[in-house]
């Protein structure tokens, strides 16, 4: 025979209600004589409630309840450590928070790092929306015809004044286009070995 709705709600540090609405719902159930056995109703009620969720007593576990241990107690995959990494890189944490848990994350940790990662995100939104931020995809693709069309607008250049500056100097007109368009080509395959990083 277990104790009384009123009496484990006690036992446990929540309301009366908040047992009412466990039952209810399904998170923990009654003996056949509607009185609830509390080894077997905290087993249920860890298992089957949200860690953040929690109230009362069970409430200050919060903070070493770990999110893989969560998943075990659900029969489900520990936390793989490729994600225990994202929230310690979300963090900016390069120190071993983990230290004697197993490699496991903190459920407070990972609900932190989800809140960091939507802030960051609502920020960098924001400065594309004002226009602060462009597409990199876009901004390589500029950067490239602008030199496309800077190299060709110097190919063009030594056809239309070596003429002119071959009366200048009283040169031939054809040689001095040949050798503007030597050095010129020469001083431009020296400028395409500079590379732009738009990281």
């Amino acid at each position: 025979m277990g104790v009384s709705r009123r009496r484990y709600a006690s036992m446990r540090g929540v309301s009366d209600m908040a047992v009412r609405k466990a039952i209810a719902s399904g998170r923990i159930s009654v003996e056949a004589d509607g009185t609830i056995d509390p080894a077997r109703a905290d087993a249920e009620w860890e298992r089957q409630t949200d860690p953040a969720k929690q109230r009362g007593v069970h409430a200050q576990a919060l903070g070493t309840r770990t999110a893989a241990g969560t998943a075990r107690g659900a029969a489900t995959k520990p936390v793989p450590k490729a994600a225990i990494d994202a929230v310690n890189a979300t963090l900016g944490d390069s120190t071993d928070t983990t230290a004697g848990s197993g490699g496991e994350v903190s459920f407070l940790r990972a609900r932190m790092a989800n809140e960091v990662l939507k802030a960051q995100t609502a920020r960098v939104r924001l400065e594309k929306m004002k226009g602060e931020l462009i597409d990199r995809a876009r901004a390589t693709n500029s950067v490239f015809d602008l030199a496309r069309r800077e190299r060709d607008a110097w190919l063009n250049w030594p056809p239309r004044v070596a003429a002119n500056m071959a009366a200048e100097l009283g040169v031939e007109a054809h040689a001095l286009e040949q050798v503007l368009d030597r050095y010129l080509r020469a001083h431009l395959a020296d400028m395409a070995e500079v590379k732009i990083d738009l990281r």
